[in-house]
């Protein structure tokens, strides 16, 4: 699995890597040399999910706002 820049990825891209990361860990196919970086991966994709969804939900709490 080729490792994106997370600076370069949009929510979608985030959240199925993590989504692969999930599975391969689920799937004990990660060896222990992985799991490592996989987990520290998933971490950081994590929290940008967090602040992508975080800033969406600002956005659209601001234009419901303008609306009333």
């Amino acid at each position: 699995m080729e490792e994106i820049d997370i600076k370069k990825m949009n929510y979608t891209q985030a959240k199925n890597e993590l989504e692969q990361i999930v599975t391969a860990i689920e799937s004990g196919k990660l060896d222990i040399d992985a799991l490592t970086s996989s987990v520290k991966r998933a971490s950081e994709l994590i929290s940008f999910c967090k602040q992508k969804l975080t800033k969406t939900d600002k956005e659209l709490q601001k234009i419901l706002d303008d609306i009333e």
